[in-house]
């Protein structure tokens, strides 16, 4: 028979402290973790990364044979709107949904507990984002590039205008994601609410169709929000220079793509700041 004997408090003191680890390693590996579930959610996965890639398809070749510019095709227009589509649909949409589930069914409240760093959390989110980003831009410009006749960026200055159009999209769009998924009081509600704005923006946007056939009205309507900013960036970056002309005001207007999409990363940590629950309501 053995006898547990209780260790003083002397003793408890003078027990060696376990480190943690650092926030930025526990990142990297929540950032493992959220991937590793995402790709096991098989539904999720395809409709994410097939979806975007099938509708490409399908209105690609409705408008491959409609010339909009000189040496420009619609399908190439909406290979273009579909990538910047797609960066806002794995940032925003994908993000904002999964915060709210994870808030409803008490996965937030079970890490807000834990003695693990909060930013380590939305490191891992961001991992996931950036990974998923990635993978249906890429899925996007082969299917562009096989089909449709898209030319890959030809010139340094394009490959970089991509790079920094990609990231402050990504990012501004993430931050949104986070802020709107304390919209919905309930998690089944969550795909309803998240997904509405974006469709709309999606029409308005110049996403499907060239942005100067949008009516006057909704133009000024979707210069609001970034995802009309990233179709235009994107637009120059695999469009000919001649394509530029389809703008409302004739140019690519890298300036204004770069403000406008710094100061939505700067409205949407200000936004995730005021809204942002660990708790449903």
């Amino acid at each position: 028979m053995t006898t547990t004997i209780p260790r003083s408090s002397k003793d408890l003191a003078a027990a060696p402290a376990v480190r943690l680890p650092g926030a930025g390693r526990l990142a990297l590996k929540r950032g493992a973790l959220e991937l590793k579930g995402f790709f096991r959610t098989k539904g999720q996965f395809i409709v994410i990364f097939s979806l975007p890639a099938i509708m490409l398809m399908l209105l690609g070749a409705m408008s491959m044979s409609r010339m909009t510019a000189p040496g420009v095709t619609g399908a190439q227009i909406l290979t273009a709107g579909m990538i910047g589509a797609g960066i806002m649909s794995t940032s925003f949409q994908n993000l904002g949904i999964n915060i709210a589930l994870e808030r409803d069914d008490g996965t937030l409240k079970r890490l807000h507990g834990m003695p693990m760093p909060h930013v380590s959390y939305f490191g891992g989110k961001i991992i996931q984002v950036l990974v998923c980003m990635v993978a249906e831009v890429a899925i996007l410009i082969v299917v562009g590039v096989l089909l449709f006749d898209v030319q890959l960026p030809s010139s340094l200055d394009r490959w970089v205008t991509f790079a920094w159009v990609l990231a402050l999209g990504g990012v501004a769009c993430a931050l949104l994601g986070i802020a709107a998924s304390s919209l919905p009081k309930t998690g089944r509600g969550a795909n309803a609410i998240i997904t509405l704005p974006f469709l709309i923006l999606q029409f308005c946007s110049g996403v499907y169709l060239p942005f100067s056939d949008v009516p006057a009205l909704l133009q000024y309507f979707a210069a609001l929000f970034p995802l009309k900013w990233m179709t235009q960036g994107m637009r120059s970056v695999f469009l000919p220079e001649q394509a530029a002309a389809l703008e409302p005001a004739g140019a690519w207007e890298h300036p204004m793509i770069a403000l406008v999409l710094a100061a939505w990363c700067v409205g949407g940590l200000l936004l995730c700041l005021k809204t942002f629950r660990w708790t449903p309501r």
